[in-house]
């Protein structure tokens, strides 16, 4: 089922909550809501739900438009972030609680209940209680629940937020892959970009209150098109003047020479025969470095800016202290209030000398 917002506005007193929100969600496709604290995505979906009704625009749902519709007429499934399931009521209770609302019969609902029971796997758990499951089953359960009455959409606010670290990953590819097999619109709200990257078939970027930019997870990391979009997704270091760097002479027709370096933009080494630009390549001192599993962080200051980069496992270990040598490949240019990909032109020379 489609969902589609047209010029959402959205006020809380003198606080604009949403400000011209338009996007559409296509069919079955698993979009990410994501944005720092206070950026208006958990509004968006309240408003979606019926849960909160916005001051101006419109809000169609399958094509029919529900502004007015009440919550429970909307063909909606939603989970919630603390699971909010009912404590004394056991798993296969929980799950049939929106079919006996429904007045659904009891032998259907019981065959409903052992069909959700087998797609979240936990078909021996029916008999338990939410208290005896893990914060990843009780996710799981709550998941059931919302679909139990068969929604065409689903929404999902803060997902994984009360689960831990290694469940949660777990719990992020098992959700894909279930709502993918179940070909069901779903809305999730998460302020978690390595969540969104992972889970997500598109990703909305919302920042006070609007949109700064809708697309794949592929099209907003390699080309934001906006200074906030760049600044926000990845690990970002801004830099308030790149034309200090070798490479780097600026935008033609702009004094503005802000912009963002991000760690894979750099290559760090030891020393100059490490580098296949010795000549292009900056001098640095490494101020921290850090083991991340699969790589080390690096951190190396140059000419004052300090700068973030990964380093293999594989190569010569480098210190706090030591000197480096740092070549920076590209940079995110800020200037005109939108974003430009700038390659170092040493790169540029080097293909043509090739």
């Amino acid at each position: 089922m489609e969902v589609e917002l047209r010029h959402i506005e959205k006020h809380y007193g003198s606080f604009q909550a949403s400000r011209d929100v338009s996007f559409t969600a296509e069919r079955g496709r698993l979009i990410g809501l994501l944005g720092p604290s206070g950026s208006g995505k958990t509004t968006i979906l309240r408003m979606i739900a019926g849960l909160e009704t916005p001051d101006r625009g419109d809000i169609f749902i399958g094509g029919r438009r529900v502004n007015d519709l009440a919550p429970g007429k909307r063909g909606i499934g939603f989970v919630f972030q603390n699971y909010a399931l009912f404590r004394h009521m056991t798993v296969r209770e929980n799950i049939a609680f929106g079919l006996k609302i429904q007045e659904v019969p009891q032998e259907k609902r019981r065959t409903r209940v052992d069909e959700l029971l087998e797609l979240i796997g936990l078909t021996s758990f029916g008999a338990r209680y939410p208290m005896q499951l893990s914060g990843g089953q009780r996710q799981r359960v709550a998941f059931a629940r919302a679909l139990a009455p068969e929604p065409e959409l689903l929404l999902l606010d803060e997902p994984f937020a009360a689960i831990d670290a290694k469940v949660r990953k777990e719990l992020r590819s098992w959700l894909r892959r279930t709502i993918h097999r179940l070909g069901i619109t779903s809305i999730f709200v998460t302020h978690d970009q390595e969540e969104a990257v992972e889970v997500a078939d598109d990703i909305i970027i919302t920042n006070c209150g609007h949109i700064e930019q809708v697309g794949t997870p592929v099209a907003i990391y390699q080309s934001p098109r906006t200074p906030f979009v760049a600044d926000f997704i990845g690990e970002s270091v801004h830099v308030p003047d790149y034309t200090i760097f070798k490479g780097f002479d600026g935008d033609e027709g702009t004094a503005e020479h802000t912009g963002i370096i991000r760690p894979e933009f750099l290559e760090i080494g030891a020393d100059a025969d490490e580098m296949r630009l010795p000549l292009a390549s900056e001098d640095g001192t490494v101020r921290g470095v850090y083991f991340r599993g699969d790589s080390l962080q690096v951190d190396v200051e140059v000419k004052g800016q300090l700068l973030h980069g990964r380093r293999s496992l594989e190569k010569r270990p480098l210190r706090e202290g030591d000197a480096a040598k740092v070549f920076i490949h590209r940079i995110y240019s800020f200037a005109d209030g939108g974003t430009r990909i700038l390659e170092n032109a040493a790169k540029r020379q080097d293909s043509v000398v090739i």
